[in-house]
């Protein structure tokens, strides 16, 4: 794959006409776009399948969790908005739920190990047994069973997963940050160059570019980056 196939600009913004404006400036240069919960309730899903229509790849973020009918009732429907990829947070009965549910669609589902945002004080508040890298390495392994398309999780863990889940599932990792960049509330960051480096297949970057004086000049520099470590 391209730079330009890899890399995911996350539309981190609180209205779809500010996500129309970034969407515009970086042109053709841009093919995938990830859209979370703050773009998808203030009317992103819809903007989501308009993009997808008009030949754009979408990542829609929305971690699902939930019993097992709901999930795959979910899946379905965001299956036929023509979604590229879908997460969902790796819990083994879900996943095997949205595996299901996705069969026949080509919707590419990518389960959540541990949001980049935690670290291990983070997971023993939340009453988790497991470091970060165990957990990561752990759901990594129940995914790959579950038959999901791929992973998302830190770059620090890509070559760990990576060695888990083989060569062919996706390897998801947001978190990215140039040299230079402000980590905000992440804590677990690497630079593009590196993570494709470590593994990853699919880079998520938001703030880096969708904050930046000029989005596009941000976004090629990110793109000439990916190309030196492909």
């Amino acid at each position: 794959m391209t730079p330009r196939e890899r890399l995911i600009v996350g539309l981190d913004v609180p209205t779809v006409r500010e996500a129309e404006t970034i969407v515009t400036t970086l042109g053709d240069d841009i093919l995938y776009y990830k859209i979370g919960y703050q773009l998808a309730f203030a009317g992103g899903l819809e903007f989501a399948r308009e993009l997808a229509q008009s030949g754009k790849k979408i990542f829609l973020d929305m971690k699902l969790l939930d019993i097992d009918n709901t999930v795959a009732s979910g899946v379905e429907n965001i299956a036929k908005m023509g979604m590229s990829m879908l997460t969902l947070h790796a819990y083994p009965k879900a996943m095997r739920a949205a595996v299901k549910a996705a069969e026949g669609s080509g919707l590419c589902l990518l389960g959540v190990t541990v949001l980049t945002s935690m670290d291990e004080q983070d997971l023993v508040d939340a009453g988790y047994e497991y470091d970060p890298h165990t957990l990561v390495l752990k759901r990594a392994e129940q995914a790959r069973l579950a038959g999901m398309g791929g992973i998302v999780c830190s770059a620090e863990e890509a070559s760990a997963v990576r060695k888990i889940i083989g060569p062919d599932m996706a390897l998801v990792t947001p978190g990215i940050r140039p040299a230079g960049a402000d980590k905000g509330d992440q804590k677990r960051v690497m630079a593009p160059a590196d993570a494709l480096k470590a593994g990853s297949s699919h880079l998520v970057v938001a703030r880096p570019i969708v904050k930046a004086p000029d989005p596009k000049a941000a976004a090629l520099a990110i793109l000439a980056e990916m190309a030196t470590a492909l």
